[in-house]
């Protein structure tokens, strides 16, 4: 099953290759005229395959010496940003990790924060045992400093 998907997959493959080769830089297609930004945007997309069919050849090239200057490497430059691809998928990936650790920090706080809640709560506690055991009062004292600290907080 797997040969023949193979076969299947090899002959659109190597006619692929062949159109891509036919078409690069270096050959005789541009002897006669030079390139322009469409052909530069082409030789940019095909670079990877010119470069890898270079190595064994010595009529194709990845970038074409006779071309119309500038527009020809403003073609070449973005066709082989869109093929080799521009980093964000590495971007991305660091963002992911600044997410995670964000979520940890926050985490962390959270912990911290509980904690330091407990212990409040434990002190009202204790303090309210020590004293007149007023709930009313002890819950007033409670919603003071609440809103007290959370006015601090939104002042900052």
């Amino acid at each position: 099953m797997k040969i023949r998907r193979l076969r299947v997959l090899a002959l659109p493959a190597a006619l692929l290759l062949l159109v891509c080769a036919g078409c690069a830089a270096g050959t005789e297609t541009f002897e006669s005229a030079s390139a322009g930004f469409w052909n530069g945007l082409w030789h940019g997309l095909i670079c990877v395959i010119t470069f890898v069919i270079g190595l064994f050849s010595d009529t194709v090239r990845m970038y074409e010496p006779n071309n119309v200057g500038a527009l020809y490497d403003l073609g070449f430059l973005l066709g082989a940003i869109i093929s080799l691809g521009s980093g964000a998928g590495h971007g991305c990936r660091k963002k992911a990790k600044v997410v995670v650790c964000k979520e940890k920090e926050w985490e962390e706080i959270g912990v911290k924060v509980e904690e330091k809640v407990r212990k409040g709560i434990r002190k009202w506690l204790e303090e309210s045992e020590q004293g007149e055991g007023n709930w009313e009062e002890i819950g007033r004292k409670v919603e003071e400093k609440i809103k007290r600290e959370l006015k601090d907080w939104a002042d900052e």
